[in-house]
């Protein structure tokens, strides 16, 4: 911008101080302007040389700015009219789906009203046919039910896929499907009286699937010669324990049978229920550990006396027989009671016969503690294996009235653990208390017959040396 001096001392007339006024002023607008153009186009940034220069920067960037304002709001009228029309558009879509869906539901309506009238004239037509269906797809369920549990299934799969889709279809059988229906249970009734052999993919115990060669007795048993077996959705399964009594074996000799003849076996008539009681009967060790602690005390003091009482009663017979062996020998063993008893004879038999009998009796009563060791801990035992299974049978029920007061009794499951805590624990008792007091018995009886003889013995002893002093 060019400098502009003024000499605002120099004297002047009154048209030059107003001359100079505006001078002043105009040089105000123009540094303004200067200031403002700074900030505008690139062409405004050029050092105006005058004030016509100015003021045409000025009209420029007017012109400028008005041209943009004017494209911009062409821009936006042009987007506002685009929008209208896509909003019109719009309006006429929802107009159409509307009365689209006007028109569909108008013939919802009349399909529903026309299903409604075939319905009433298909009911009309059937007469006593819809209920003789409806009895149809009952008799398929029931026998499609019938099926899932059978043993022939395993030899015959895939028969109940017709007649689970019948059971469930809402229409109306058709003649293959009743035709079906009357096959399937002929052929039920057919198989179910004949003894086959055919192979099949059977589970064994460690989950493995084999083909095995089954022997099936119309719809009752299924075995090979491992065992029986169950149908579990329609695979064959061995049992996790096998029945006892020689059904095993049974079943071995009917599964190696080959040619005419009969054979015996062994069938399930409940169809596999017997079976399956047979899995969930407890084990002789599944019985021991419902007794508990108390259980295994009562078979360790059973076992002990069992083999105290057979051991005394073991060396009584012994001792009996060493004792009859000496009867018949004049020469006195230290190896058994009566020898020892002739040796106190030979000893004191010259003394006279009352100090002779005394010594002899005391020779006797020495004995007969020997005879009788172990015999009352044994007896002991047999009266105390009953008291602990009392014992286990007041906690049991101890434990079933806990579970009635925290429980109630709505559940038996939750009070049958204190129950049979309580009765096998008196079982083991019983049985315990069983064959102690018998072997206690028969050791008791030889050890009294021993210490008959001895005593007979010693009297006769006596008798003798009085005959021979005489």
């Amino acid at each position: 911008m060019k400098r502009i001096d003024m000499n605002m001392n120099q004297p002047s007339d009154g048209r030059d101080t107003m001359t100079s006024k505006i001078s002043n002023r105009l040089a105000v607008i123009v540094a303004a302007a200067a200031i403002g153009l700074a900030g505008l186009s690139p062409s405004a940034l050029a050092q105006p040389q005058s004030l016509e220069d100015v003021l045409r920067a000025m009209q420029t960037e007017r012109e400028q700015v008005a041209q943009a304002n004017r494209e911009r709001e062409e821009r936006f009228r042009r987007e506002q009219a685009n929008r209208e029309q896509e909003l019109q558009r719009v309006r006429n879509e929802v107009q159409a789906a509307e009365q689209e869906a006007s028109r569909l539901e108008g013939v919802r309506n009349e399909n529903d009203r026309t299903l409604e009238e075939l319905r009433a004239q298909l009911a009309e037509r059937q007469g006593e046919f819809g209920e003789l269906f409806g009895v149809a797809r009952a008799a398929a369920a029931d026998l499609n039910e019938q099926l899932e549990e059978s043993l022939i299934s395993t030899q015959l799969p895939g028969r109940g896929e017709d007649l689970s889709r019948m059971a469930q279809a809402g229409a109306l059988p058709t003649i293959e499907e009743l035709e079906g229906l009357w096959f399937t249970m002929l052929e039920e009734a057919t198989e179910q009286g004949k003894v086959v052999r055919y192979d099949a993919p059977v589970i064994r115990a460690d989950n493995r699937s084999v083909d095995e060669s089954v022997v099936r007795i119309g719809p009752f048993t299924a075995f090979t010669e491992r065992g029986f077996m169950v149908s579990q959705d329609g695979t064959l399964r061995y049992l996790v324990r096998q029945p006892g009594g020689g059904a095993v074996r049974a079943a071995r000799r009917v599964a190696d049978h080959d040619g005419a003849g009969v054979v015996r076996g062994m069938i399930d008539p409940s169809l596999g229920t017997l079976l399956g009681l047979v899995i969930e009967t407890p084990t002789l060790r599944a019985r021991i550990d419902q007794g508990g602690w108390i259980g295994y005390a009562i078979i360790v003091v059973a076992f002990f006396g069992i083999l105290l009482a057979l051991f005394r009663w073991a060396m009584l017979m012994l001792t009996s027989m060493k004792v009859r062996a000496q009867m018949k020998s004049s020469t006195p063993s230290e190896s058994n009671p009566l020898g020892r008893i002739m040796a106190a004879y030979n000893e004191h038999k010259h003394e006279d016969l009352e100090t002779l009998q005394l010594h002899l009796d005391d020779a006797v009563l020495k004995e007969i503690p020997k005879l009788e060791r172990g015999l009352n801990l044994v007896k002991v035992l047999a009266a105390v294996a009953p008291l602990m299974g009392l014992l286990g049978t007041v906690i049991g029920m101890i434990v079933t009235f806990q579970a009635i007061t925290l429980f109630g009794t709505g559940d038996p499951k939750l009070m049958a653990g204190g129950i049979s805590q309580a009765l096998i624990t008196t079982v083991l008792g019983l049985i315990a208390a069983v064959p102690l007091l018998l072997l206690h018995a028969f050791a008791a009886g030889a050890s009294r017959r021993l210490s008959q003889i001895l005593e007979e013995q010693s009297v006769s002893f006596v008798a003798d040396a009085g005959d021979q002093r005489q």
